[in-house]
């Protein structure tokens, strides 16, 4: 269902891009608890096999050294063995696992090979050394990306399991998969709706947020489409189920997230990759060093041209650039968290670079998702006077635009007297505030009451309250979702970086269209339902299909981002307030909700891929060198070492300096 990165011991360094399935998400949920609470001696037993091996290399270098007449073989041997054995074996499980999968030429039996070669001819301290650097490289990645490894079981809880049907006049609890089309089933205050339906009572308070995404609750009438994943806010009420529970809306955000996940592209890590070509070459060259020249030298020995290919593939082993590789990454995935910017591994630190188009949510993503008062215009009475008996009467009401109104109006210490408050379905409230007869509603309310006012008020794309006195017009509010203070800066940034822009949202087109000018989107389409999100994001990557290495971002939160967060090559969440279902499908997580943090999170992916591509550079150039001198049989196998050791501290210090640069 969505994107899993499992970077366990198991699977090994090359950390495939590995699809989950649905049934997979209580073991990755296991898995995640069992690394949040893992303790200290948790952590010491992971670093345990590096730290054994480490003190007995150290002791038997100092051995070798000191006491060389009494430390021979096989006690050097097995001393040596020891110190190989808890980092080699791992490395070796998984290279035997590949080849019985059919891929033999990793960097596993590379490591394997060479390693085990330099015992073959006993430089035992190189086999243990080559064996421990990878390790160590290993665990600063798998330190790097743990905290990425997130559960998608939240997104099956937003579905409930059971619903209350009404039958013989009695409730019973039933499985919403066994509920029949035609049955009527009740749904309680505050109960999330299992089934599509619609409704059979004569109004009721849904909050959609968990299929459009938009905080506004909608009030249904009666005979009105019900939708699955809707909560009911005020009273009981009753709907006829007319949609089984595996093809309600709810089911098919679920299954869209299936699909969606299963059409993104599997992207490999360049160590995988590099090592494909890398390792058969290094093996067949070491095998040519070691026969060829029994045909050209005149005094070939076997054994000495054995042991100049097997230090050819002790020089050969890649551990320069899997340490370098991984650490460049490493740096990355922690100036990202510094900012507050959660990657979910290496792969997409890479992908963001090559993003072209960047799509984003409005609700949520470029506004707060929060209601605010934006303009108050009175009429007849001062401003003060209109705001007071407006929050007088909406007080009444826990509706998000009452709250915006009485958020403006204050809190008032005057005493004010509120009678006989009426609740109009779908139009607003009516009552006396003071001794004055006063509604508070849309342009039908006022219209019901034979109040006159400016039609050209109902043009106004934002909500608009509009309030009468005493039967005549008092003045409006206008209420609207609030841009985030960074939105439009967010935006002229992506610009300057070569980026497109697009804001797609289930918000009313009108509303759309006035925010995508405030913020200065490139393109803003609205009324879109989940699945018109994917038709959309579909048809924008399609564009780029000119270019293969042109990548879409998608930015949003709420359940019904989720298919389309899959359905990126990058899919982003804003994480502070998103929900966890976007969170869990994601590839990045923006943790504190800025927009800002998009162009942050390009930057720190194109700053990466620069160190990185200077790691794998100077790695290459370094181990060219220094294979030739050992095929020339000039460097030695402690050479290699220490020229990897140092290429590796190169590395080390160049990927330390991305936490370092400013974003």
């Amino acid at each position: 269902m969505a994107k899993h990165h499992d970077h366990s011991h198991d699977d090994g360094h090359t950390h495939d891009h590995d699809e989950l399935d649905l049934d997979e998400t209580e073991s990755s949920d296991e898995t995640m608890g069992s690394e949040k609470s893992k303790s200290l001696f948790g952590r010491l037993e992971e670093y345990m096999p590096v730290i054994i091996s480490f003190l007995l290399l150290l002791g038997g270098i100092v051995l070798d050294h000191y006491a060389p007449n009494r430390f021979r073989d096989p006690w050097r041997f097995f001393w040596y063995l020891a110190a190989y054995w808890p980092v080699g074996r791992p490395v070796l499980r998984r290279a035997g696992m590949r080849i019985l999968k059919g891929d033999v030429f990793t960097e596993f039996f590379l490591m394997g090979v060479a390693t085990m070669g330099a015992f073959l001819i006993r430089e035992y301290p190189e086999g243990v050394a080559v064996m421990l650097f990878y390790t160590i490289g290993e665990l600063f990645q798998d330190a790097a990306v743990m905290r990425a490894r997130r559960s998608i079981k939240a997104l099956l809880d937003v579905r409930p399991d059971t619903v209350t049907v009404l039958r013989d006049g009695k409730t019973v609890p039933t499985k919403a998969a066994q509920v029949k089309i035609g049955e009527v089933i009740q749904i309680k205050p505050g109960e999330k709706v299992g089934l599509d339906g619609k409704l059979t009572s004569d109004t009721g308070s849904f909050d959609t947020a968990a299929l459009t995404g938009e905080s506004v609750p909608r009030t249904i009438a009666k005979g009105e489409d019900v939708l699955a994943g809707m909560i009911n806010r005020q009273t009981l009420v009753e709907m006829e189920v007319t949609t089984l529970y595996q093809d309600s809306k709810l089911s098919r955000i679920l299954k869209l997230v299936q699909e969606a996940t299963g059409r993104k592209a599997q992207t490999q890590e360049f160590i995988a990759r590099f090592a494909k070509v890398y390792t058969p070459m290094i093996c067949a060259l070491a095998l040519a060093i070691t026969l060829l020249p029994y045909f050209f030298v005149a005094d070939y020995r076997f054994q000495d041209w054995l042991y100049r290919g097997l230090v050819f593939l002790v020089i050969g082993c890649p551990c320069a650039l899997v340490i370098s590789i991984p650490l460049g990454y490493f740096g990355g995935i922690g100036a990202g968290s510094r900012h507050g910017i959660l990657f979910k591994g290496s792969v997409f630190l890479d992908l963001i670079t090559q993003v072209k188009t960047v799509v984003m949510d409005k609700t949520g993503t470029l506004t707060k998702g929060v209601f605010k008062v934006q303009e108050v215009r009175a009429q007849g009475l001062t401003t003060p006077e209109l705001a007071h008996l407006t929050a007088a009467l909406e007080r009444k009401s826990t509706h998000p635009v009452a709250t915006a109104i009485l958020a403006y109006a204050g809190s008032e210490e005057r005493p004010v007297s509120v009678e006989n408050v009426e609740e109009i379905p779908g139009q607003g409230l009516k009552g006396t505030v003071d001794g004055k007869t006063v509604l508070a509603g849309n342009a039908k309310l006022l219209q019901k009451f034979n109040v006159t006012f400016d039609e050209a008020l109902t043009a106004i794309p934002f909500t608009v309250v509009l309030v009468a006195v005493d039967g005549q017009f008092a003045g409006y509010f206008t209420i609207a979702d609030e841009e985030k203070p960074d939105a439009a800066d967010t935006v002229r940034q992506l610009h300057a970086l070569g980026l497109k822009t697009v804001m797609l949202s289930g918000d009313k087109s009108a509303v759309v269209q006035a925010v995508s000018q405030q913020v200065g989107v490139g393109e803003a389409i609205g009324d879109l339902l989940p699945e018109d999100k994917v038709r959309e994001v579909e048809r924008l990557k399609k564009a780029l299909s000119g270019n293969p290495r042109a990548k879409l971002a998608f930015v949003g939160d709420g359940v019904n981002d989720a298919p389309v967060v899959a359905l990126a090559d990058v899919g982003i969440a804003m994480g502070g307030l998103g929900s966890d279902a976007t969170i869990e499908t994601a590839d990045v997580v923006i943790q504190n909700d800025q927009p800002s943090k998009i162009v942050t999170a390009v930057k720190i992916g194109r700053a990466t891929r620069q160190i990185v591509w200077q790691n794998i550079t100077l790695s290459l150039v370094v181990k060219a060198i220094v294979l030739l001198l050992g095929a020339g049989g000039i460097a030695t196998m402690w050479e290699a070492v220490f020229a990897d050791v140092g290429v590796a501290l190169l590395a080390i210090l160049n990927a330390v300096r991305v936490q370092n640069l400013k974003f």
